[in-house]
């Protein structure tokens, strides 16, 4: 039995400001002419399929159109991530199935697999919406919950594994050992964190939530990553979707097959003048999303402006220079060590891909100044 599996669309994502929106209807497009080439017996679409849990409605449109047409090539299994409100995705779900889209509904502490057929048996996908522990402790309130470990454990206890020959779960969870890719978001102190060991006994484990693609653990447990690049930490990065081939009991290949992006996500690093020079770009994909360091020990007038004249798509602009090397050594201070401008330009840029701009700093600067005057005041 063939899946494709992909997850982490992130649809109506903008990065350092910009929509992405053209760029995932493109990369949409190519999924579904893979899903046409491969015909593939399921998709699994593993969380995170909006960006935002208040989705933007061009991005609700997208997702209209792209399930539609997907299911009229194969099953899809949809489930909730953590960016996702779960609750506004299960909606309209039981009827959707009749169609063969397959949304996970709100967890209350039950699973109900999809069961698929081949010529070696049956196939049991159990979809898992993203849970925290609150979530299991409010379905079990008897059980005795800790940490994200303890409660898929026990959400996976309602597995019924004499429901079919093989099992194949769908989740959307940060697994222990797994790689970040930086456009993630995790709990303070890795509490989000599960043991792969809890996935004992399934065929094949789709996962969501970490954007590269990657095994976790396991052969057998993997995530597709995400379709585009989502931070600017991971300009340079190919992305691709997952294709899982189940044979009899036991057999499994996994291949990656590669995804082609509008535009790349790419880093320039450079003086002005070398980047301005027309050898440095002349046939060089300029359409491209751009994250550029200036290495000019003095900053140079409006160099963003300019520089978008030649490369339209410039995202950020920054310098690597004697006077950012010493404001890095303190922004790696410990936190408690921070100052609330610096912490809040942090959590800012894990958001949004980018660190705020001058403006936006000076608004930052502006509001805390008020807001500990404020404090000072009620103090007294």
């Amino acid at each position: 039995m063939k899946f494709l599996h992909l997850g982490d669309l992130h649809l109506g994502k903008r990065l350092v400001g910009v929509s992405l929106l053209e760029d995932q209807r493109h990369i949409l497009e190519e999924i579904l002419s893979i899903a046409g080439s491969e015909r593939p017996d399921a998709v699994l679409i593993a969380g995170d399929v909006y960006d935002r849990t208040t989705p933007p409605a061009e991005a609700v449109t997208l997702l209209d159109d792209f399930l539609t047409r997907l299911s009229a090539a194969a099953p899809v299994v949809l489930i909730a991530g953590n960016h996702d409100s779960a609750e506004r995705l299960a909606f309209g779900g039981r009827l959707m199935a009749a169609g063969g889209v397959y949304l996970s509904p709100v967890y209350d502490g039950t699973l109900e697999p999809v069961v698929l057929r081949d010529q070696y048996g049956t196939v049991a996908v159990w979809p898992l919406p993203f849970l925290r522990p609150a979530h299991v402790r409010a379905a079990r309130p008897d059980a005795a919950i800790e940490n994200s470990t303890d409660a898929v454990r026990e959400a996976l206890a309602a597995v019924d594994f004499s429901a079919a020959e093989r099992h194949v779960l769908l989740a959307h969870q940060f697994v222990t050992g797994s790689a970040p890719s930086g456009s993630e978001e995790f709990a303070v102190g890795g509490v989000d964190s599960v043991d792969a060991a809890v996935f004992r006994g399934f065929d094949y484990v789709a996962l969501g939530h970490i954007h590269s693609a990657q095994s976790a653990g396991a052969p057998h447990i993997r995530y597709c990553g995400a379709p585009l690049c989502y931070h600017e930490a991971e300009a340079g990065r190919d992305k691709s979707v997952t294709v899982a081939e189940l044979g009899e009991k036991g057999a499994l290949t996994v291949r990656e097959l590669p995804l082609h992006p509008l535009r790349r996500l790419r880093r320039l690093r450079g003086s002005y003048d070398e980047l301005s020079a027309r050898q440095s770009y002349a046939g060089a994909p300029v359409e491209d999303y751009l994250v550029v360091t200036l290495t000019d020990e003095q900053e140079v007038p409006d160099a963003a402006a300019k520089l978008r004249l030649i490369y339209p798509n410039l995202l950020r602009l920054g310098y690597d220079n004697t006077r950012t090397r010493s404001y890095g050594e303190v922004a790696a201070r410990p936190p408690e060590e921070r100052t609330p401008l610096e912490l809040v330009s942090a959590l800012y840029e894990q958001q949004n891909g980018s660190p705020p701009t001058p403006d936006q700093t000076a608004l930052l600067r502006r509001l805390i100044r008020e807001i500990w005057e404020e404090d000072e005041q009620c103090a007294r």
